[in-house]
């Protein structure tokens, strides 16, 4: 942005395809988070039997997973574990580009309330399990995030060039996520 706080029309655009992206992101992890069990109707459905477990032990489902001696629960956990943090990544970025306080902690503690709040609402509508190890999950995601954010105005020295690079991410990352969004029936 220019001094002032005038933008040109580049700027504008860009700002509008970033906003545009996260917009989809967002929606994304609605679908991943709390539709890909469950559909709309599901939910509403009077006569659905919730099918939720909720643990409040830090790393024991992790412990679980790294212990297990079964292929599957492997593979499942990798998943699970990867997915949790990969999923959070755009997050932290984004809040690092979008919020003027770029403080780590602010931030992370942004991504902290939104996991809390999902795992939450998992929990309440019986979606699943709720799980203090996807908590901390997804808050080492969108710290990875912040990080990024962090390291790329480290090495380019300049917020508008470090908007460009998460907008050139953001054009490659976008159809990946529009076909997620809606091409893909996600079950987890």
């Amino acid at each position: 942005m220019k001094k002032g706080g005038i933008m040109n029309k580049r700027e504008r655009i860009e700002t509008i395809f970033l906003y545009g992206v996260f917009i989809c992101y967002i929606l994304f992890l609605f679908k991943l988070l709390l539709l890909s069990r469950v559909s709309i109707m599901d939910l509403l459905d009077s006569q659905r039997t919730f099918d939720s477990s909720i643990n409040l032990i830090p790393f024991h489902s992790i412990k679980e997973y790294i212990f297990s001696n079964s292929a599957t629960i492997k593979n499942f956990a990798f998943a699970n574990v990867v997915g949790n943090i990969i999923i959070f990544i755009p997050l932290g970025t984004y809040l690092s580009l979008f919020k003027n306080n770029k403080r780590v902690i602010t931030n992370l503690l942004f991504i902290f309330i939104v996991s809390l709040f999902i795992e939450i609402i998992q929990g309440l509508l019986g979606i699943g399990t709720s799980d203090i190890d996807d908590i901390i999950l997804n808050c080492l995601g969108g710290l990875v995030g912040i990080l990024g954010y962090r390291f790329l105005l480290f090495v380019l020295r300049d917020e508008k060039k470090v908007r460009t690079v998460i907008t050139i991410l953001s054009v490659i990352g976008l159809p990946v996520l529009l076909y997620l969004l809606f091409v893909v029936r996600l079950r987890l």
